[in-house]
């Protein structure tokens, strides 16, 4: 059985250097949906959008979505140090892929990112999408001026490996074609939900492929962007409430649920609030964490 421990501290830059450690490591580097933010009101849970950054021993290091947070992730790598990683990407939307051209390992020659997404429902190709997206006149560089090497696979409902990490990509209710993730490595599990559409404000009900990702994970971290009163006024945005992702923790026996992907009008005051409250409610049940910038979660074996 594992376990999984928390440190307030940021991995620092060697870490991901294929050392040898004994645990599964998480870093967040961006919590936030929807759009970044910043100000005093938020200096603790931190204001870039949705970036994770996941150190396997033995590994280059895989990223779960390219949000602002990547950048900050990205300057861990010196100037003279190759990258060599991949990034599970959730969905295109921007808040999960703006962090992209400044993502600092790859405005250098010799970087390789392999990125893999959802496969798109008109057929559109991966790169063709990014190329739109990165282009003037509404952006000064194109993705091809970019010095790093890209590769693009996309995916739907399926099991793959990253070197000895195995993944399952399952299709997730949202807006537009949506993956989560599921990684195991040696009996540890993590899973990325980072959006998600709850059914209707007291509809508990799964998709499917959301059960299967979730069965017993060690680490599931989900999207918790709505208040019940904000859910009941944008029930079709494609989130959900923090009740029904603890909900879906305690149905498929999570052992730590981090509420992520964090309405940027909460502050840290809210989430303060928010968090507290939903560890009372489920006490005993699953632990609940509230994720924020700079958090280090390590999913361990038994002492």
């Amino acid at each position: 059985m594992s376990s999984v421990e928390c440190s307030p501290d940021v991995v620092s830059a060697v870490s991901f250097a294929r050392i040898g450690v004994k645990d599964f490591e998480i870093t967040f580097y961006g919590v936030r949906g929807s759009t970044p933010c910043h100000g005093p009101d938020i200096e603790r849970y931190g204001g870039n959008t949705s970036c994770v950054a996941v150190r396997v021993p033995g590994h280059e290091p895989i990223m779960l979505d390219l949000g602002t947070g990547s950048r900050y992730f990205g300057q861990e790598f010196g100037v003279g140090r190759a990258f060599d990683g991949t990034c599970l990407l959730s969905h295109l939307h921007w808040d999960h892929v703006q962090g992209l051209p400044f993502f600092p390992p790859i405005l250098r020659a010799g970087a390789r990112l392999a990125i893999h997404a959802p496969v798109q429902p008109d057929g559109r190709e991966l790169r063709e999408i990014f190329a739109e997206m990165w282009s003037p006149p509404t952006f000064p560089v194109g993705i091809d001026d970019l010095p790093g090497e890209m590769t693009f696979t996309a995916h739907g409902d399926e099991t793959f490996r990253i070197g000895e990490v195995t993944v399952m990509s399952r299709m997730v209710p949202h807006i537009g074609n949506t993956l989560g993730y599921r990684l195991e490595w040696e009996g540890r599990s993590l899973v990325y939900i980072s959006d998600h559409q709850q059914p209707g404000i007291d509809a508990y009900e799964m998709a499917a492929g959301v059960g299967e990702l979730c069965s017993g994970a060690d680490l599931l971290i989900h999207d918790a962007q709505y208040t019940r009163a904000e859910f009941r006024q944008k029930a079709t945005w494609g989130h959900c409430t923090m009740e029904y992702a603890v909900w879906v923790a305690q149905e498929c026996g999570v052992r730590t649920l981090a509420l992520y992907h964090h309405d940027p009008v909460h502050d840290d005051r809210v989430l303060d609030l928010i968090g507290e409250e939903i560890r009372q409610r489920c006490a005993g049940e699953v632990e609940v964490l509230v994720a924020r910038e700079g958090m280090t979660l390590a999913v361990g074996g038994e002492p």
